[in-house]
């Protein structure tokens, strides 16, 4: 695995001429402006760069990614977009994770990090470029050899073509290449000239996942490794008063056992051993006497009576439109009330977190599968009391994020580089099992919801009055994105979804009320959406069944104009689906439900029934705008596995929750993910064609699969379904 230091302070002559020597070929570095990004426009040279791309001269082509994979697809998705400007022969591409480095930094986040769904809309037109600039400067080296005009040449397939017959392939132009300077403008393919975007491409990562041959940091496996496991006290907070570790070290293997500060506070206690097994024995038989005194217990029953009891008071006000009185002018037969309750949701990634670090005193190197690299990375310096660019991260594929591998706390980054200061000149592989994550946080927040919707003579809704009650993720966190994400003292991550909902309402009033409780919280895939467009979706249905309209036509006609991607979504829905909506056997009903994620417009419509107790979702239906579909194959993976993790907030013993602060479930005994029974026997996807740069697609169908379900469960047992998780029905 290549070593690479932070190249933040070298000029963009000497990191191409330093890279260049290293790589053997063509290495071209990109500085895109952020702004300029943003814009769409054209952007000129500047800080920061972010991301190349190497042709050897045998000419195969390794395309840097400056994002980990986590299954979103974006280790294809980005060569595909950069490869089609290159007018590279795809056979021949391979990618690489890059590692943590300024030169990677996304440009608009500004940070290395995974986070929003907005890594291809992100990087976009800075792929585009740098395929496109690669390109060119190849075309100027073929042109002059053969002392022909840049406009005389033409490229297919990793090759230049020159008048006369004349040819070159890349990689015989590779080395030349890169002693030119890179272009500031070039010329970016039209929609019709684009050959791979758009088209259905394998994996690149495919195989090597299939054949188990592709490794992830639980995997890895350095010489002379230890394994380190922590012991968590019970209570979020809580700290070693004394521990005896006599018994655990008498067991073959344990190397060391000592004490380390815990991220969220507290205190736990380290056993590091020559592998895990070893390490878990250890751990058992330690005797620790724990210091819980002052620490609040959180407990999720009385929380709930608490949070029902804020959400009927007085919050602080996230959005007022038109009259806040106006549902109190309406009678009660025009007034639905109503109250949703959700519980503490848990991320549970299918490879257990981990991080490797090496310390050697003066530096350090370290292995991860981190969704915030860069944030990590100044951790982990800081932890261990070294400059940033003393400290080498490598990027590993993750089993599965979900946002629990990009914690802003960076904890797991601070407790391994807590551990490995213990050990220097020892690579340690700090290992959080499954019951340690399950029982020891982060979660998706408990939440409940108070609603109250005044039904004009129309039958749409005239007035809405919504409260939130429930964690905020950022607000009197310290952490940098605190500043954008809290304004007026509303959390936007706990109140997105509502605050931007994509209906006409002309009296709408929202307010929040954002508790402290002594549980560690953590965003949870598509954030606040999950909540907010559960309770939109089902009481906008409740609303058109008690207009008795269509609940796609109702939707139809309460969407705001300008939610022109969603409208689109709506319409292709519906006419993907009208065959089978309207042929439903009996037992069987139809549920609806739509959202906007990151510029993205999703539509969902599920065939379910009733079968022992529990739903079964016969068919699932997605229509989509997203702009351009890059990889449609790609986007059709994230609808299928997007539904099925949606449901996890449904199924019965999907919840996470607390007993006099002690978390109840402990691994899959007693939280149950989606299974097989649970999951759309079908799922058919459909793209409304673009052109448009493309927006979020990795979490954008998380939020409809529940609330389309429970509409359609609404429909066949006349009953509205609330709370979740669903445990009867």
């Amino acid at each position: 695995m290549r070593r690479f230091d932070n190249t933040g302070g070298m000029s963009r002559r000497s990191f191409l001429r330093s890279s260049t020597a290293a790589a053997g070929g063509l290495l071209v570095a990109l500085y895109v402006e952020r702004s300029a990004v943003a814009a769409g426009t054209a952007a000129a040279p500047a800080f920061p760069p972010s991301a190349f791309v190497t042709i050897g001269a045998d000419g195969r082509i390794v395309i840097m990614v400056n994002r980990i994979e986590v299954g979103q697809g974006i280790h294809t998705s980005l060569p595909m977009i950069l490869a089609d400007e290159l007018d590279a022969d795809w056979a021949a591409v391979t990618a690489e994770i890059a590692p943590v480095a300024d030169v990677y930094k996304d440009p608009i986040l500004g940070m290395q990090m995974v986070a929003g769904s907005t890594a291809t809309a992100n990087s976009y037109r800075q792929y585009r470029e740098l395929g496109a600039k690669t390109r060119a400067m190849l075309v100027a080296t073929a042109a002059e050899r053969w002392r022909v005009g840049a406009d005389r040449c033409r490229t297919e397939n990793s090759v230049v073509y020159g008048p006369s017959g004349r040819s070159a392939r890349y990689g015989e132009l590779a080395a030349d290449a890169a002693r030119r300077p890179i272009p500031e403008k070039v010329r970016l393919k039209e929609p019709g000239e684009l050959r791979i975007i758009g088209k259905r491409v394998r994996r690149l990562d495919g195989r090597a996942k299939v054949d188990g041959s592709q490794k992830f940091g639980l995997d890895l496996d350095l010489p002379g490794m230890k394994t380190a496991l922590v012991a968590r006290p019970p209570l979020f907070g809580g700290g070693v008063k004394s521990f005896d570790d006599k018994a655990a070290r008498a067991v073959a293997g344990v190397r060391d056992i000592f004490q380390v500060p815990l991220t969220y506070g507290g205190s736990g206690v380290v056993v590091v051993a020559d592998g895990f097994w070893p390490a878990k024995q250890a751990r058992d038989r330690l005797k620790i006497e724990w210091d819980l005194a002052g620490v609040e217990r959180a407990d999720t029953a009385a929380l709930l009576a608490s949070y029902k009891d804020k959400a009927r008071r007085t919050a602080t006000v996230a959005a007022a439109i038109g009259d806040a009185g106006a549902i109190d002018k309406l009678g009660a037969d025009r007034t639905i009330v109503a109250e949703y309750e959700f519980p503490y949701l848990a991320h549970a990634p299918m490879e257990p977190l981990n991080t490797i670090i090496r310390y050697d005193r003066d530096r350090a190197e370290v292995w991860m599968a981190s969704m915030s690299g860069t944030a990590d990375h100044l951790a982990i310096a800081q932890v261990l009391g070294l400059p940033p660019a003393k400290v080498t991260c490598h990027l590993l594929f993750g089993g599965g994020g979900f946002g629990r591998r990009g914690p802003l706390d960076c904890h797991l980054a601070r407790e391994a580089a807590a551990v490995a200061k213990q050990l220097p000149g020892t690579a340690v592989k700090l290992v959080w099992t499954r019951e340690d994550d399950i029982r020891g946080g982060y979660y998706r927040p408990m939440f409940v919801h108070r609603v109250q919707v005044g039904i004009g003579a129309d039958g749409k809704p005239a007035a809405w009055k919504h409260v939130i009650v429930g964690q905020s993720f950022m607000k009197d966190s310290g952490l940098p994105f605190e500043p954008y994400l809290v304004k007026d003292g509303i959390d936007h991550l706990v109140v997105e979804g509502t605050v931007n909902h994509p209906y006409t309402i002309p009296n709408f009033h929202l307010s929040a009320d954002h508790t402290k409780v002594n549980v560690p919280v953590l965003s949870w895939r598509s954030i606040g959406h999950t909540h907010n467009s559960f309770v939109v979706e089902t009481m906008i249905d409740e609303l058109a069944a008690r207009a008795k309209v269509d609940p796609i036509e109702y939707r139809l006609r309460l969407l705001r104009p300008e939610e022109k991607r969603l409208i689109s979504s709506m319409k292709l829905l519906r006419d993907k689906t009208a065959a089978w909506r309207s042929s439903l056997p009996v037992g069987r009903a139809l549920g609806v439900a739509c959202g906007t994620y990151y510029g993205s417009g999703i539509a969902c419509a599920v065939d379910v029934s009733i079968e022992n107790g529990r739903p079964r979702i016969h068919r699932a239906t997605a229509a989509l705008d997203c702009g351009v579909a890059v990889n449609p194959m790609t986007i059709e993976a994230q609808v299928h596995s997007g539904f099925v993790f949606g449901l996890s907030q449904l199924v019965a013993g999907g919840a996470i929750t607390l007993a006099d602060g002690v978390v109840e479930q402990r691994n899959f005994d007693r939280f149950t993910p989606p299974y097989m029974a649970d999951a759309p026997v079908e799922i058919d996807v459909h793209l409304v064609p673009s052109t448009e740069a493309p927006t979020g697609m990795g979490e954008t169908p998380v939020p409809v699969i529940s609330p389309a379900v429970a509409n359609a469960l609404a429909a066949l047992t006349g009953k509205r379904y609330r709370t979740l998780p669903i445990t009867k029905l």
